[in-house]
């Protein structure tokens, strides 16, 4: 292989993924910042969910995600999302905000993820015309491959919501449960008390 073809390799290899990934606890707006360095790039975002502060309550309404560019203008919003997933093109390189609103009186635990895909070829270094489509492909590899992981995360994310719901209808059953019971025998214990009583009632008359 050629010098020139190595250089070309190495420039896709070293290209790079930035990604954001964090869970957080969010009582009423939470905002995050992520920058882009380069237009064309692939923005991808994902969010889900996870649960509430309250074992007795699960927020089923969502909450809102509103993703701004960098002159403030606004790319996205998401309205009462339980989860949501996103991709766009960077337009313009800068500082991209992605802003979260609570309006559930609890706190909410979300799993938040950011990807950012850059590649990085140098056509100028590929002269051979059957080396350029490998390196297509080899890039088209490298991208597929980073958004398997991406989405990958967010099945993770939404597995553990799904877990604690079915933990909490769980923990639920068994106090509807044993709260049942209780009122079961003291329902019987009053009825025992009750006849006692008539019976004490009918016996003193009887000897009267």
């Amino acid at each position: 292989m050629s010098l020139k073809a190595t250089i070309v390799i190495l420039g896709l290899l070293w290209s790079f993924q930035a990604a954001l990934g964090i869970r957080f606890v969010i009582d009423r707006e939470e905002c995050f910042s992520h920058k882009a360095e380069y237009e064309g790039d692939t923005l991808h975002v994902s969010f889900v969910v996870i649960k509430s502060d309250s074992q007795w309550h699960f927020n089923e309404d969502g909450v809102d995600l509103v993703i701004h560019g960098p002159t403030g203008e606004q790319i996205h919003d998401f309205r009462e999302q339980i989860s949501a997933k996103h991709d766009f093109v960077v337009q313009k390189k800068g500082v991209y905000r992605f802003c979260f609103t609570n309006k559930s009186p609890y706190h909410e635990t979300i799993d938040f993820d950011v990807q950012l895909g850059h590649f990085a070829y140098y056509d100028q270094h590929a002269k051979d015309e059957h080396f350029t489509p490998l390196m297509e492909q080899i890039s088209k590899l490298e991208e597929a491959l980073y958004n398997i992981q991406f989405e990958q995360h967010w099945l993770e994310a939404q597995t553990d919501r799904q877990a604690i719901v079915n933990e909490n209808m769980s923990k639920r059953a068994v106090h509807k449960a044993l709260f049942e019971s209780f009122a079961l025998i003291g329902a019987s214990l009053l009825q025992v008390y009750l006849l006692r009583r008539l019976f004490e009632r009918k016996l003193g008359m009887s000897r009267v």
